[in-house]
């Protein structure tokens, strides 16, 4: 997962990009870059670590232009190093690239390109995609490359890329400089774009948008460009469109609560989900004192289960705002060694009481097991855990950092025979009791796929909780990406 954000305006857009890039630093605390175009030249500044951290004053400075992309990043496809660190630049024909989500046939490409002699510098996903595209471009043997060109190679590209994305290119067309926006087919991974007076803007999230002081126009539309002038009107053109499949884990986890995705905002559909998990486990006949949240993405869900059953809502975990998201950091001794840090809990909110604790999911299990060793040496009488998310029992290859079925602890604990789809009540009933019985808590309550529906449109990806994946990912691709995966545990 990663984030990205791109202007273009009458003025210099740099300082604009690295502050809006600031709100999307929860999609990627790995890398960061910016790279702007000033008519002549691609200024670029790249640098590992946060926003905050590697753009000073000298370096923002440094990036004349009035249209340009930026980009926050966390690996699902490649390392953290600075070669990976987004976005990518190719001199011919001089265009910008940055992308979120995941190129499922990276190496079928990285081949394809290595057989024309031309070799990645990078292990990022996105370097393949903008060298097809410059490839493919470049063919049209014209020096001004129209709109038309443009699309053309789009369309290519999209025939020859698998995966899920958003992007954005910057690039020169009809002799004018021009921003283009796009999601892959099933739009999977989420787009949105704005506009402010005469300048244009796209991103990962509405929060950039909104940071800006941009006006939100909506999603991109799954399988469309949009090509983008300052103080022009859009253009809109449809490349290849498939059934719409947006990722619902954006939602439940990966998203700030204040961002609006596909025509609602991710805190009422938190709210929703919490709602729902509440007449589950009321449905149980347990009993309970107060409800917690586990800060921060779970609190919409932990308020809204609390007014479901009429217990009050109560802070038991300070969560310390200088750490980072533990769920994407690199392997899994940093993330244990992080959430020491991360979180405390207040004694008397636990000491003696019967408490439910509210996460948006398990997926490795290590977090879970960590909050309730710390749960009961508070006191607490009895400890209940609700999880606003279906148990994660499938990889996501889409570009959510789950991609290998060892890691996902779900799984330890299904039923013997279980089929490789959806699951039904009882046979999570039997998952849940045994993992509670693991955990040595109360109980644990995980939302069924089928409250899903009602939260999020039909045509959605929950493949990794239902094992339905709207786009197809061959063993091949599947043994490639856990390679990768896998590898870059070890080595990081």
């Amino acid at each position: 997962m990663c984030g990205f954000l791109g202007l273009i305006d009458r003025d210099d857009v740099a300082a604009r990009i690295s502050m809006g890039l600031q709100t999307l630093q929860h999609r990627g605390q790995d890398s960061c870059g910016i790279v702007t175009f000033d008519g002549q030249r691609f200024p670029g500044h790249h640098g590992l670590g946060l926003v905050r951290d590697v753009f000073d004053e000298p370096a923002v400075r440094g990036l004349p232009g009035a249209t340009g992309v930026g980009h926050v990043r966390y690996p699902t496809i490649g390392r953290g190093v600075l070669a990976d660190a987004q976005p990518f630049f190719e001199r011919r024909p001089g265009v910008i690239i940055a992308h979120n989500g995941n190129i499922t046939n990276y190496e079928k490409l990285r081949q394809r390109l290595a057989d024309r002699s031309v070799h990645l510098l990078s292990k990022c996903d996105v370097e393949p995609v903008l060298c097809v595209f410059a490839d493919e471009l470049m063919s049209r043997r014209r020096r001004n490359h129209t709109l038309d060109d443009v699309a053309a190679a789009l369309r290519t590209t999209f025939d020859v890329v698998d995966g899920a994305y958003s992007a954005v290119l910057v690039l020169e067309i009809d002799g004018q400089e021009t921003m283009v926006a796009f999601r892959d087919p099933h739009g999977i991974r989420p787009g949105v774009w704005g506009r402010r007076g005469e300048a244009w803007a796209v991103a990962s999230e509405s929060v950039a948008i909104d940071a800006l002081g941009f006006e939100l126009l909506g999603d991109l539309k799954p399988g469309e460009a949009v090509f983008l002038r300052a103080g022009q009107e859009p253009i809109h053109r449809e490349i290849l469109s498939r059934t719409p499949a947006p990722c619902v884990f954006e939602s439940i986890y990966f998203s700030r609560p204040d961002s609006i995705e596909m025509g609602a905002t991710v805190y009422e559909r938190r709210l929703e989900l919490g709602r729902k998990l509440a007449r589950d486990w009321k449905g149980k006949g347990f009993e309970a004192d107060r409800v917690i949240a586990v800060p921060d993405t779970s609190r919409p869900a932990a308020i809204a289960f609390a007014e479901e059953v009429g217990l009050p809502c109560r802070e038991g975990f300070i969560k310390n705002r200088y750490s980072g998201r533990t769920f994407i950091m690199g392997d899994q001794a940093t993330r244990e060694s992080a959430l020491r840090l991360k979180l405390n809990l207040i004694r008397a909110e636990f000491e003696g009481q019967r408490v439910v604790i509210v996460d948006d999911s398990i997926v490795r299990g290590s977090t879970i097991r960590r909050l309730l060793d710390l749960v009961w040496a508070q006191g607490a009488r009895s400890v209940h855990v609700a999880i606003h998310s279906p148990p994660v029992l499938h990889p996501c290859f889409y570009g959510i950092d789950m991609s290998t079925l060892d890691e996902l602890a779900a799984r330890r604990y299904l039923p013997t025979g279980s089929g490789a789809g959806p699951i039904d009540v009882d046979t999570q009933h039997e998952l849940e009791a045994a993992w509670a019985k693991d955990l040595g808590v109360d109980s644990l309550t995980f939302l069924h796929t089928s409250d899903l529906d009602g939260v999020f449109p039909d045509r959605r990806c929950s493949a990794c909780f239902d094992g339905v994946y709207p786009l197809a990912i061959p063993e091949d691709q599947r043994a490639s990406i856990i390679e990768d995966r896998v590898c870059g545990r070890v080595e990081g």
